[in-house]
């Protein structure tokens, strides 16, 4: 609890130093400042998630997790309303955000204290917790099941870039004004957040408390494939918003909850330190190398090949992705069994 008040409280006096160097910010801060926002946004959302896991039993997991992913799904649709709405009717220009941001960041600081002072906050006993030899990254390397939930993160941001792409190509083709294709990425985005907040509303309590973890993390690369398939065979604008609201939309809500629970029968400090390793470094390595398979297949790719093409890199990613939540699900029964005994 302590890691994550003061996690909270760092991160608000920098954005509040940034705030105070924003009318002398030289190009090094502007990177230096882009970096930070996206270093802080994971820590933060992987802290919560770990505080979560480690006062969460299996069955309460399965029917809470997608309440709980709700509220972040709704919180970033708030806070895009929230940052017009100052904007619109207050004096504030759009660098004091940064100020309002802190602010938010002492408030979530403040109420953690709380709950902690008032005995809200209890980890779920060890004896409750499946048995996990070493701690950290040797804990990773030493045990089957860690290294199949980093294969499964791993191939879920591997098909992340490649989906983006196909789906901006498409977006660029078809409206070449810049501010006309702006206004449209816009819209869209925001109605991917609604679609995220159905699914996770609708679809992922049912399908954890009738099909459990493993069902749910099966999902988004069936329908990614599905979806690649589609844009391959008839390639329009239509087909590649299915190819990202399947990818995307399915990530941020019943795929997050999913594996979530994968971490729930590891032991606090494991999945606090295991977590760092696969949700916050993994994650944007995972990222990066799959922005690097898109330029090795574009560059092998036959003459005159469009973006369509890529979709046989998605199935491959994707049929991997399949085969290693087969072999988790054994891995997964294994862990879970005796805790729901």
């Amino acid at each position: 609890m302590r890691v994550v008040n003061g996690s909270l409280i760092v991160c608000a006096v920098v954005l509040s130093l940034f705030w105070l160097a924003r009318k002398n910010a030289t190009v090094e801060l502007i990177y230096l400042f882009y970096i930070f926002v996206d270093v802080f946004s994971v820590i933060l959302v992987e802290q919560f998630w770990s505080l979560s896991n480690s006062v969460t039993r299996m069955n309460e997991g399965e029917n809470s997790y997608w309440f709980v992913g709700t509220g972040g799904i709704l919180g970033g649709i708030a806070g895009g309303v929230l940052a017009s709405v100052l904007l619109r009717y207050t004096p504030m220009q759009t660098s004091d955000l940064l100020l309002s941001c802190a602010a938010m960041l002492l408030i979530c600081a403040v109420a953690t204290f709380l709950i902690s002072r008032r005995g809200l906050f209890e980890e779920v006993p060890e004896v409750e917790r499946a048995v996990i030899n070493g701690r950290g990254l040797v804990a990773l390397f030493k045990n089957r099941y860690l290294i199949l939930v980093a294969v499964i993160v791993c191939f879920s941001q591997l098909a992340e870039p490649v989906v983006e792409y196909q789906f901006l190509s498409e977006v660029s083709d078809k409206f070449p004004d810049r501010d006309t294709r702006t206004q449209v990425i816009s819209e869209f985005f925001s109605l991917l957040s609604l679609v995220s907040l159905l699914i996770n509303v609708a679809v992922t309590p049912f399908v954890h408390r009738h099909l459990g973890a493993i069902a749910g993390l099966l999902i988004q690369p069936l329908l990614v494939s599905v979806a690649s398939a589609a844009y391959l065979v008839h390639t329009t604008l239509a087909t590649a918003v299915m190819m990202k609201v399947s990818d995307r939309g399915l990530s941020y809500s019943i795929n997050r909850a999913s594996k979530e629970l994968l971490y729930i029968p590891i032991d606090p400090v494991n999945t606090y330190q295991v977590k760092a390793w696969i949700d916050m470094l993994g994650y944007r390595m995972f990222k990066v190398l799959g922005s690097g398979l898109i330029l090795v297949a574009l560059r092998w790719s036959p003459a005159g090949a469009n973006g369509a093409y890529l979709s046989w890199l998605t199935f491959g990613i994707c049929g991997a992705w399949l085969f290693a939540i087969t072999l988790l699900a054994a891995e997964y029964r294994r862990m879970t069994v005796p805790l729901r005994a």
